[in-house]
């Protein structure tokens, strides 16, 4: 059974990002009718930041772990194995001070496991979530994707490293920029980016 894991993160009510990610993911899954969404809103339920306790834990094997221990990486290890059975990864997030919300790169935090997401090689670490498609609808009020203001842009580059160490390589970027511009500005780039998400069902 296909897995899409929709991974939304805005705190805002209004968000752009969040509906156009998940009207991308119901589009895909449309397609493929066996598929099933798993979705993580980490801004309605926001994940624990990893403390001392969580990273002594991570760095012992199951069997070693305390009560309190195997209690503070369990949620972890459920993020871990969606992420791992998942073959199509939607990503929504703001830009918000040149990057990705913390909602978002506390899940990161969470799924950035040795030895279970990547490892050390001899020749270096090796990503082990291979085989996915990600898309990652970025919404900003200013345009970060080309132009004088793309070197600010922190979120994708980002993002490509850290899922690239992962070993997902496969990346689309859906933008949803220049809402700030006033009102034809900001349905111009919702309209080019609902778009952009019809292709991309019809093409899978």
């Amino acid at each position: 059974m296909s897995s899409i894991l929709l991974l939304t993160s805005s705190p805002r009510a209004e968000s752009l990002s969040t509906p156009i990610a998940v009207d991308l993911a119901e589009k895909l899954k449309s397609q493929n009718p066996g598929s099933v969404i798993v979705r993580r809103d980490l801004a309605a339920k926001p994940l624990p930041h990893i403390d001392d306790l969580f990273t002594g834990a991570i760095r012992k094997p199951a069997e070693a772990r305390t009560a309190e221990e195997a209690a503070a990486v369990e949620t972890s290890d459920e993020l871990v194995n969606e992420l791992l059975a998942a073959d199509t990864i939607v990503i929504s997030t703001g830009l918000i001070n040149f990057n990705i919300y913390s909602s978002l790169k506390t899940w990161i935090d969470n799924v950035a496991r040795a030895g279970l997401t990547f490892k050390y090689t001899e020749s270096g670490p090796v990503g082990l979530a291979t085989g996915k498609k990600v898309y990652v609808v970025l919404a900003s009020g200013g345009v970060y994707s080309q132009g004088p203001a793309a070197p600010l842009n922190h979120a994708v580059p980002y993002l490509k490293s850290v899922l690239g160490f992962l070993g997902i390589s496969d990346i689309e970027t859906i933008y949803v920029e220049g809402l700030a511009f006033g009102p034809e500005a900001a349905e111009k780039a919702i309209d080019a980016a609902k778009s952009r998400v019809q292709e991309i069902a019809l093409a899978a």
